[in-house]
């Protein structure tokens, strides 16, 4: 089920309606290259129609990476302003991205490159940029909190939050591969209580909110 994808009014706009349908078609035809004309199709346009909204295939996907972009970071900031724990934190994030992946199929194979084969390397670029945000949103929070607490953890910050989130990416992965049939949040509670047991230990002392 994809999240609905609108501007600020309360019904979709033209172009909210075709990114709509992309995402849709994404998810309904795992592995297979979508075509403007299937899409337009679908939309129930013709593809000039399409390319006035759009002015080709790859603007489409940028559209989607953006609200993926936009729907992330927005949420990770609230974690961040609603939890003080390292390892809540790091814990919420990852659970995120994973819960974006379960409720949107189609975009996942966005996140995972599946559905950039062929496709412009600007939109791959993209993707790195948005896991290496990601990436470095993990570092600094248990970097922070190495700092703040004095702690003296196994593994450096960088190399913590590289095995984190490739645990996730690993998780989309999976999840693509099968079809859309093993959900990235299947077995991911016991696999987190292992995680944070035996990885992120130290952070699990909760910290104070810092006061302005």
């Amino acid at each position: 089920m994809t999240e609905q994808i609108m501007d600020n009014s309360n019904e979709p706009s033209r172009k909210d309606q075709i990114l709509q349908t992309l995402a849709h078609m994404l998810e309904a035809a795992p592995g297979e290259r979508i075509t403007t004309a299937a899409l337009a199709k679908q939309v129930g346009v013709s593809e000039a129609a399409l390319y006035r909204h759009f002015p080709s295939k790859a603007r489409m996907f940028e559209g989607l990476i953006k609200f993926i972009e936009e729907t992330l970071f927005l949420r990770i900031s609230r974690i961040l302003d609603d939890e003080a724990s390292a390892e809540t934190r790091c814990y919420k994030i990852l659970t995120l991205l994973l819960n974006f992946s379960d409720k949107n199929p189609g975009m996942t194979r966005l996140l995972t490159g599946d559905a950039l084969a062929g496709e412009t390397e600007r939109l791959r670029t993209r993707i790195v940029q948005l896991f290496n945000r990601i990436e470095s949103q993990l570092k600094q929070v248990l970097r922070e909190a190495q700092i703040r607490e004095n702690l003296k953890p196994s593994a450096s910050p960088k190399v913590l939050a590289n095995l984190l989130l490739a645990t996730c990416e690993g998780r989309l992965v999976q999840f693509v591969r099968s079809g859309f049939k093993e959900s990235p949040l299947e077995n991911w509670e016991a696999q987190w209580e292992f995680l944070s047991k035996n990885l992120l230990s130290p952070y699990s002392v909760p910290t104070a909110p810092s006061i302005s």
